[in-house]
């Protein structure tokens, strides 16, 4: 999918929702536990239910891996039915990838070739050729962890040098050299407040994916305050918010209130 393409689809839509299949098999409905796959059953559910809402589905491997080769199945059946189903929908892998080159190229191979999704989160600790394998792929996107909204994200990623600049200014200003805003995101987490506005002086043009707005406490109006420009160029995750909003045989239909609740707050917040 183009950046253009993603845009049009926020504007047509007025949302800029992703929704987050972090599916723990701990937390679904009881009575789907039952299905021969239950993580499909409960994805394609949510998936059926929120599709009108959101222009974006973000499957975090980790709930998936979990559960080796039945996870992994259920992973790509869930991507292969947003594919068929909903085919405007942009899927991103979060799976935090990053190594040497030559892994990194399998990790690309496995993502953009085995597996068909728009993108993938990478980690840049590693630096430029453990990133640029997985842009080798034609409109298929990187989006580069930049400044994370957990409590640790402190810990290295607000250092500063003897210039001033913090480490995640660092990343996203060298990154910028990688690739262009066509092929480029960064994960901003939705708690980080006014620290958006600097985010944008050194990426004006990037597509942000923001987690943590809802269960994680962060604001949707300050990031757009913050962080929204003319193109929209969010990605705006709920996760636990929406999927896991109820636990009964209603979960399907409450969550996709509470998405379409969240996509009105977003077209309010673009007119």
């Amino acid at each position: 999918m183009t950046k253009q393409e993603l845009i049009a689809n926020i504007k047509r839509k007025q949302s800029f929702l992703c929704v987050g299949l972090d599916t723990d098999l701990k937390k679904v409905p009881e009575h789907l536990l039952s299905q021969p796959d239950p993580i499909f059953a409960f994805n394609k559910a949510i998936i059926d239910a929120t599709a009108p809402y959101c222009v974006a589905y973000k499957p975090n491997l980790a709930f998936y891996e979990c559960f080796g080769l039945a996870g992994w199945q259920a992973f790509e059946q869930t991507v292969a039915y947003i594919k068929t189903h909903y085919p405007d929908q942009f899927i991103i892998a979060d799976a935090k990838r990053g190594d040497i080159g030559n892994t990194s190229a399998m990790y690309a191979r496995a993502m953009f070739e085995g597996t068909g999704v728009d993108s993938l989160t990478v980690a840049p600790y590693m630096g430029e050729d453990s990133v640029t394998p997985f842009l080798q792929y034609k409109d298929k996107w990187v989006i580069l962890l930049a400044l994370t909204s957990n409590k640790g994200s402190h810990d290295f990623q607000l250092t500063t040098d003897e210039h001033g600049e913090r480490l995640f200014e660092k990343v996203i200003r060298t990154s910028a050299g990688w690739a262009t805003d066509e092929q480029m995101m960064y994960v901003v987490g939705a708690t980080q407040g006014a620290l958006f506005r600097d985010i944008r002086a050194v990426a004006p043009h990037h597509f942000l994916l923001v987690p943590g707005v809802g269960a994680q406490g962060g604001s949707l109006e300050e990031v757009c305050k913050y962080a929204m420009t003319d193109d929209v160029e969010l990605l705006v995750n709920s996760s636990r918010g929406i999927i896991y909003a109820d636990h009964t045989e209603q979960f399907a239909a409450v969550a996709g209130e509470k998405a379409r609740e969240l996509s009105q707050q977003m077209a309010a917040l673009m007119r």
